[in-house]
């Protein structure tokens, strides 16, 4: 029987590489000390299994958020560094037909991203002796779900990436849809809830299926998420095992289609000459664009650092209009977000309205930042334009600085765009206005962090694909490993191990700011911003003496 040379190649070009070793190392190394924390003393076994439940409930979290972060990674670089290299063309002149390279493709990152589910079933093995688990309802379940996740991840991420022009927009654009589609998409069913014989409520119940959270939360027994007492419709794994069948074949199908040698054909705009346009036309369109991208810009001021000016022209989030954009989604959230702090205070309670804003901060923190810093040094020796900076009298302080602010300014009008919600909140609950401003203090310290952060793993690549994964696994591990602990608090974790892990956590921070629900008992402040602080003056410091040994002659 004849192999697919695809999966050949893609199986072994990855498993060759570094990053193998620490998928198969990793994984069954944090599991198996999951069971050695939770393994019975002296030989006694809990008979109603309690042991086995909370471990087994650590396992379905720690799988899903490393599958939600793996999972993307290689598939969504596959066609597009394909396509970059030019051997995308020649694979679609080979004898294979298009179905053959979709299997191909799909199965190797498959194959790849299948080796910590592989790696951890020792570890649940042994928590399967421990009894209180059922290998079919909890386990095999448990597993069925993870495979749909893996392969509806997979699919989505080739799909994008088939539309993808370069590796780092495509990295970008498929982990935003991976955290709309496995945390957005639980926000209507969120404020809903309560009202079942709605059909916005019926609707709402079926949108958060999309997500898989709900699904792994009911197999593992924890209840649904952000039930706030209620109880919800069961079923949502069957739910999740539709929709992802649906959703996988119809990527899949779609991406088959667009496997042709007109995937390299682009149509370019004509364009206009807005400028010669009459002056009724060019106040129709600063009226309905407000800044007009078509309108040429004035040449830079003296003063100007001509870094930070490159940098806003030559990205799409850096151009005015684009971001005047993200500025209006932002500013739009804030206002539902308000609004919902004014009509469910009384049953939720301003903390509550007031954790959920910090949790969509943190998530565009964390989704934006990555994606526009972890380019900023491997983009330049990439394409070759650090050559030309080392030609420039720039010094390396104001390329840093233009890099830098380039990045901050864009992040700084996002979180200013956010603010309204918590202005509201002061208005509802004028107690809360210190607070709220501790809280801002956390978001800004975390938005600083996760620049330098990022712009200092870019400057130890020399390509922004492996920059771009590096640092959303530093800061997905940074937010979300703690509250990995937190959700197995008491049992297997005691207070003080939970509490240390919560103290270099900035989402833990802000919500024991704001006393919300199961977060106030534990004393985060001020480790919290000490160890961030210190985080961000080392991330700055290395990304100034890498910068620096670049600038210098070879």
């Amino acid at each position: 029987m004849t192999v697919n040379p695809i999966i050949r190649r893609e199986l072994i070009s990855v498993l060759r590489s570094r990053w193998a070793l620490g998928m198969q190392l990793g994984p069954i190394a944090i599991f198996s000390l999951l069971v050695i924390l939770r393994w019975p003393s002296e030989g006694q076994v809990d008979v109603a299994g309690r042991q086995a439940q909370q471990v087994f409930r650590l396992f379905g979290y720690g799988l899903l958020a490393m599958l939600l972060l793996l999972a993307p990674a290689y598939p969504a670089v596959s066609i597009v560094a394909e396509k970059k290299r030019g051997t995308l063309a020649l694979l679609l002149n080979t004898p294979l037909s298009r179905p053959s390279i979709y299997l191909g493709k799909l199965l190797g990152a498959l194959g790849y991203i299948a080796l910590p589910l592989a790696m951890s079933v020792p570890a649940v093995a042994a928590c399967y002796a421990m009894g209180g688990l059922s290998l079919t309802r909890d386990i095999g379940v448990l597993y069925l779900v993870l495979a749909l996740v893996t392969v509806q991840y997979t699919a989505l991420a080739l799909w994008i990436s088939s539309f993808a022009t370069s590796t780092d927009s495509a990295l970008r654009i498929t982990y935003g849809t991976v955290l709309l589609l496995a945390v957005g998409t639980l926000g209507p069913y969120l404020f809903l809830q309560g009202h079942p014989d709605t059909r916005a409520a019926h609707v709402a119940g079926w949108i958060r299926c999309i997500s898989p959270i709900p699904a792994v939360m009911e197999l593992v027994g924890q209840g649904d998420v952000g039930g706030h007492g209620l109880i919800a419709d069961a079923g949502a794994p069957l739910r999740y095992g539709v929709l992802a069948l649906a959703t996988t074949i119809a990527l899949a199908v779609h991406t088959t289609w667009r496997l042709t040698p007109t995937l390299f054909d682009r149509a370019r705009p004509a364009g206009n000459n807005t400028l010669g346009a009459s002056k009724s036309r060019q106040w129709l369109r600063r009226i309905a664009f407000v800044v007009d991208p078509e309108r040429r810009t004035k040449p830079m001021g003296r003063f100007t650092n001509p870094v930070l000016v490159k940098e806003f022209r030559t990205r799409r989030f850096g151009r005015s209009q684009w971001m005047l954009r993200l500025v209006a989604v932002c500013a739009l959230a804030s206002l539902g977000l308000t609004y919902a702090a004014t009509t469910g205070t009384l049953s939720w309670g301003v903390e509550t309205i007031g954790g959920i804003m910090v949790l969509l901060q943190v998530a565009l923190i964390v989704m934006l930042t990555p994606s526009l810093a972890a380019g900023l040094i491997s983009s330049e020796r990439e394409s070759g334009g650090w050559a030309l900076l080392q030609m420039t009298p720039l010094s390396t302080g104001r390329i840093l600085r233009g890099k830098l602010l380039s990045v901050g300014a864009t992040m700084l009008l996002i979180l200013l765009a956010t603010l309204p919600g918590y202005a509201i909140m002061m208005v509802i609950k004028p107690v809360l206005q210190q607070q709220v401003l501790l809280v801002l203090a956390c978001l800004l310290l975390t938005a600083m962090f996760a620049v330098c952060l990022s712009a200092a793993v870019s400057s130890l690549f020399r390509h922004t694909a492996p920059a771009t994964i590096a640092s959303y696994a530093l800061l997905i591990a940074l937010c979300g490993g703690p509250l990995l602990l937190w959700l197995g608090r008491d049992a297997p974790f005691g207070h003080d191990l939970v509490q240390a892990a919560l103290r270099i956590d900035p989402i833990a921070a802000a919500l024991s700011i704001l006393e919300v629900s199961n977060f106030s008992q534990y004393n985060v402040l001020p480790a919290n911003w000490w160890i961030i602080a210190s985080a961000t003056a080392f991330s700055l410091a290395l990304l100034t003496f890498r910068t620096w040994r670049l600038t210098q002659p070879r």
